[in-house]
Formats: C-alpha cells, sequence, structure tokens
C-alpha cells in the first residue's frame, strides 16, 4: 500500500509515526504543511515539519509532542535576562536546527533538499517532503485583528475569537518537488487528524495539490472526539465560526474529498448519519498515548483503505 499523508501538528506527527512503523520506507511519503512557518529572531522556523521530523527519527519531546527530548533553554533565558523576545520557546537543540536551515536557505538551498538531509542525518527512513519551497503563510482573522498563526497560537494563545484564515502567497507556490508524484503515485490518501483548518487546508490550497487529490482514494482521521480536540484549537475554531464542533462538522469539512473517514468510538452514534454522505466509516479507537496505539491505528486505517479500494 502506498500511502501519501498529508500532516501537520502533534496529531498528525504521532499518526505518521504510526504508519511509519506499519509501511516500508517507500510505501510513505509525508507531505507537511508549512503555512506556520514564520520569521523568528532572524531565523526560519518551520513548527510542523520540525514536529514531524522530529517525531519520525524519535528524538521528540515526549511531553509535549513538540520540540525535542532532552531539551534545555539556556539561550532562551539569555535573551530573555537581555530583554529579547522569549515567548516562543526555542530550545538549544532546536536553535541549532533553525541556524543551519535559514544558513542553507540564505545561500540558494530550497527547504525541501534541507528536510531531505535533515531527513537522513537523523535516519528517518520515509519521504517526508514540505508542502512547497515557496513561501505561504497562514493568517488567522481574529475579532483583534489579523495575525500570524505563531503569534495568535502561542504569542495569544488561541484566545482571539476566529473569524476567517487566509494563506498569504499560496497562489503563487507551487507544490515541491516530488509531492504531486507521491500523491498521483499513491494508493491512498491519508489526511492525518490535524487541524483541518490550519493544517491540511494550507497544503490543499497548493495550486495542483487538491486538483491531484480529487483523483485518489481519500481517507481523513478527525481530530475532534465528542466534541473535543485532545490537542490544539480545532474544535474552538470551529464554534467561532458558527459550526459545532464534531466529527460530523469535519467529515462535512472534506466531504467533496472523501471516500472513507475514520472516526472514534466515543462519536460511534454519528457513524450513520455520516454514511448517509456516501463515505465509508471506520469506527475505532484514534487517541494515541503510546508507540503502540499509533501503530495500532495506523495498521487499522492502512486495512480500512485496502478493504475500501477492494
Amino acid at each position: 500500500m502506498r500511502v501519501a499523508a498529508l500532516a501537520g501538528g502533534v496529531g498528525g506527527a504521532k499518526l505518521a509515526g504510526g504508519l511509519a512503523r506499519v509501511l516500508t520506507h517507500d510505501e510513505l511519503t509525508v507531505i507537511v504543511n508549512t503555512g506556520d512557518d514564520f520569521i523568528h529572531l532572524g531565523l526560519k522556523v518551520c513548527p510542523d515539519l520540525d514536529t514531524v521530523c522530529y517525531t519520525l527519527a524519535g528524538i521528540a519531546n515526549r511531553k509535549t509532542g513538540w520540540g525535542r527530548a532532552e531539551e534545555s533553554f539556556h539561550a532562551l533565558e539569555s535573551l530573555a535576562q537581555l530583554g529579547g523576545p522569549d515567548w516562543f520557546r526555542l530550545g538549544d537543540r532546536d536553535l541549532g536546527l533553525h541556524l543551519e536551515r535559514t544558513r542553507r536557505l540564505n545561500a540558494g538551498e530550497k527547504l525541501s533538499k534541507i528536510t531531505n538531509d535533515f531527513c537522513q542525518a537523523w535516519g528517518v527512513a520515509p519521504k517526508v517532503l514540505p508542502m512547497s519551497d515557496d513561501p505561504v503563510a497562514t493568517r488567522v482573522y481574529t475579532e483583534e485583528g489579523e495575525l500570524g498563526f505563531q503569534e495568535y497560537f502561542v504569542y495569544y494563545h488561541c484566545l482571539p475569537v476566529v473569524k476567517g484564515f487566509r494563506f498569504f502567497g499560496c497562489e503563487e507556490a507551487k507544490p515541491a518537488p516530488g509531492v504531486l508524484e507521491a500523491i498521483l503515485a499513491s494508493d491512498a490518501v491519508i489526511f492525518c487528524p490535524s487541524n483541518p483548518w490550519v493544517s491540511i487546508d494550507p497544503i490543499l490550497a497548493v495550486p495542483g495539490i487538491r486538483e491531484a487529490i480529487r483523483s485518489k482514494a481519500v481517507f481523513a482521521v478527525s481530530p475532534i472526539i465528542s466534541g473535543r480536540t485532545v490537542k490544539g484549537p480545532a474544535a474552538k475554531m470551529f464554534a467561532e465560526l458558527g459550526i459545532e464542533p464534531s466529527a460530523l462538522a469535519v467529515c462535512q469539512h472534506y466531504e467533496e474529498l472523501l471516500t472513507g473517514f475514520i472516526i472514534d468510538e466515543e462519536d460511534r452514534e454519528l457513524a450513520q448519519s455520516m454514511q448517509g454522505m456516501g463515505v465509508r466509516m471506520l469506527v475505532t479507537q484514534t487517541i494515541m498515548r503510546s508507540d503502540k496505539e499509533r501503530q495500532t491505528l495506523a495498521e487499522r486505517i492502512v486495512k480500512f483503505a485496502g478493504e475500501v479500494k477492494s
């Protein structure tokens, strides 16, 4: 089974890690959101890309889901002491990555090439691709004005009421090398349990990607369970946009693209109403608290996709 997985955030990284345990390295390509990338302290920071890569490399902070394991923050402490901005927590190990990526980008190298080299250095077997080598910036419209995504997410702790989103630069962006090829060669495209609004939608907004996906069997995992998200502001965003947060809302968000949809056992009663949408359903445990649960969920999704396709 050749799979192209679209991912962002901690939930996306966890399922990508599970898929990497189930599929061979040449069967899995992970296409990662870069809409939340930004320049901080003069450095190119790619939060979703780094979270996915750290997770696949086995060096992610298990407690937070993001950042590096066994991290220290001496540089950040020094920065704060000198009056610098310390709202975005860059650890010392993490800082080394951002320094080297920025150096190479400034030398004219592409993000996809740099990411591939980093993955090789970390021993990451599956192919990991940024959605684009071109900059795309997720902007959040709120009642307090337009904010960059990291401002909204980290600085303001997701507190401003959301009114909408804009993916600045997406019209001019091109899919990174290998992205369309991975989608078109796949037996299944999997939308990981990532935030639909700010993790998956930016990927779909890059010209050519949605069109390529339309021709494939697409399976999405709901990041919302019993009206709540395990992590992140997706449920809050749905509610503030006037949509009752639920697995059903996620299914409707992706409906035109979906072949199959995966929901948690807690939402079993919603399965019948969603089946009326012409989407095949898998009801299973989707919370991933351990490597074993990540692998089990991935196994069930891959098996489900195979059964639907056959």
